[in-house]
């Protein structure tokens, strides 16, 4: 279900005719060059096209107009190879609407001190016309995400790449569509939020729909088509008994089957690509989704808990920004449950009720059906498993009313001490950064939720960055954070963003 358009990003290189034809050559042949080997370099997750070099203020102009209604062009990395009078770039900034990549960098990594002179000098203006470049940019108040050094560097690499992923989840936003089936869970503050406001920052669709149009659409589901897909479920997965009678147990997987078939002919029908449930509204489903769901988020859906579209919109993006990257760990819906204190093993157990993404496992995924306190339905089937080693991000989108935050942690994911044989449900464990104890009260005063979207595909600076072009605030919760300064950063932020 990871369906989006076959991205590409323009490469646009600025320059003036002050110097005549021969440099304006020049120009043209080092900008595909340095376009050709990053094409190659085998680095980058999407292609880019090399366009003729940007001289008048009409050009530019055309040039940002053509790539705001080119539906494939994520966005647009300008390279200033000599000095490009600011004010030709004007007119087409103002128009510009997607990610800006400002690369401040030159042809030739090294100075040619044996026979450098004034012609060279004129054809390689990098270090101050970026800096003209620059000027207006900002001073037009334009966020865009700068990177300089050499093309060639895998440093400057990396991170183009990982830029041209957060430029992804910028566009991909303003396509999103959420399906919220009942409202949030009663008296919870966090999972609530302002849709139309939301829509407006970030572009999302947040519908709701009574759960009975979704029980519905898991009624329409042939017993044909979900025992195919129980029989799928018993091929990929271990079956876990654990003394339950063996035709009762594949009745109780053969729901869920036919609840991922419904539920995903729901979203694809009416054109949403995330989905957020309540376990006190399931009217006319025979269980609470689980299985179904945790399939669903591997295909690529975002999903949120008890009414949480927020997060839900969150997963479905970070699920974008992964997509097809190579040796990816998996994306997930994930809530804080529980806390190991004891010194030196500090960290949380991460979880839910049963959504949790089956793409963040390692090892071997089973299934088990198991009671379930809350929902007042039979008891539902659920993938377990537990999730990787490795660092991770989780992130928060909170709402604070006249306006969003962003908090994100950089974690620690480790194997638990012991198994944990009674427990049904697919489990994390993490350390956050910089400490347990440090990062659990930075979090509560930041406002962070208990439900987060997890990744360990991303970075906090990507998610900075997609924060800093939604024009929202970010807080990040790292080695650096000490809650001295990461008080007085909300107090400037609050300032800042009123």
């Amino acid at each position: 279900m990871l369906k989006q358009k076959e991205y590409v990003f323009w490469f646009c290189t600025g320059s003036q005719d002050l110097y005549g034809d021969k440099c304006l050559a020049v120009v043209a042949e080092d900008s595909k060059k340095i376009v050709d080997a990053l094409n190659r370099s085998g680095v980058l997750p999407y292609h880019i096209i090399c366009k003729p070099t940007l001289i008048t203020n009409a050009l530019i102009r055309k040039t940002f107009e053509e790539a705001n209604d080119d539906e494939n062009c994520a966005g647009v990395i300008t390279w200033m190879h000599t000095f490009s009078p600011a004010k030709s770039w004007i007119l087409g900034l103002n128009e510009y609407r997607k990610p800006l990549l400002h690369l401040h960098t030159q042809f030739r990594e090294e100075i040619p001190y044996d026979t450098i002179d004034m012609d060279y000098m004129n054809e390689n203006q990098t270090a101050h016309g970026g800096r003209e470049f620059g000027h207006i940019v900002t001073r037009m108040g334009i966020e865009r995400k700068v990177i300089a050094g050499h093309w060639s560097d895998a440093d400057v690499q990396k991170r183009i790449s990982d830029w041209m992923r957060t430029a992804i989840g910028i566009v991909e936003s303003s396509h999103l569509r959420i399906a919220r089936v009942a409202d949030n869970m009663r008296n919870v503050a966090v999972t609530e939020g302002d849709k139309v406001e939301a829509q407006i920052k970030f572009g999302w669709e947040v519908d709701a729909y009574p759960i009975h149009d979704l029980a519905e659409s898991v009624d329409s589901v042939s017993l044909a088509d979900a025992d195919a897909l129980t029989d799928q479920y018993y091929n990929d997965y271990k079956i876990l008994l654990e003394g339950r009678d063996k035709d009762e147990f594949r009745r109780h997987v053969a729901v869920q089957a036919r609840q991922e078939l419904g539920i995903e002919k729901f979203l694809d029908s009416n054109g949403y690509q995330a989905i957020v449930t309540h376990f006190g509204d399931l009217e006319g489903l025979q269980q609470l989704p689980g299985l179904s769901i945790q399939r669903l988020m591997q295909k690529g859906y975002g999903f949120g808990a008890e009414g949480d579209w927020k997060t839900a919109g969150m997963v479905r993006l970070m699920k974008l920004m992964t997509e097809n990257k190579k040796d990816a760990k998996g994306t997930s819906f994930m809530e804080d449950y529980t806390y190991n204190l004891v010194k030196g093993k500090q960290g949380i157990l991460e979880s839910h009720m049963m959504e949790v993404c089956p793409s963040i496992a390692d090892g071997q995924i089973s299934i088990k059906v198991c009671p379930l306190s809350m929902g007042d339905r039979e008891d539902p089937a659920r993938l377990v498993f537990t999730g990787k080693v490795g660092r991770g991000i989780a992130a928060s989108l909170i709402d604070l009313g006249p306006r969003f935050r962003l908090i994100i942690n950089a974690v620690n994911c480790k194997k638990t001490e012991k198994p944990m044989p009674k427990l049904p449900v697919a489990t994390a464990f993490w350390t956050p950064e910089p400490s347990l104890a440090t990062a659990a009260e930075a979090w509560i005063l930041a406002g962070g939720a208990h439900h987060t979207a997890f990744t360990y595909d991303l970075d906090v600076e990507q998610m900075v960055d997609w924060a800093d072009i939604m024009g929202i605030e970010a807080v990040v919760i790292d080695n650096d954070t000490t809650i001295r300064a990461l008080k007085n950063e909300l107090r400037w932020n609050g300032a800042a963003y009123a």
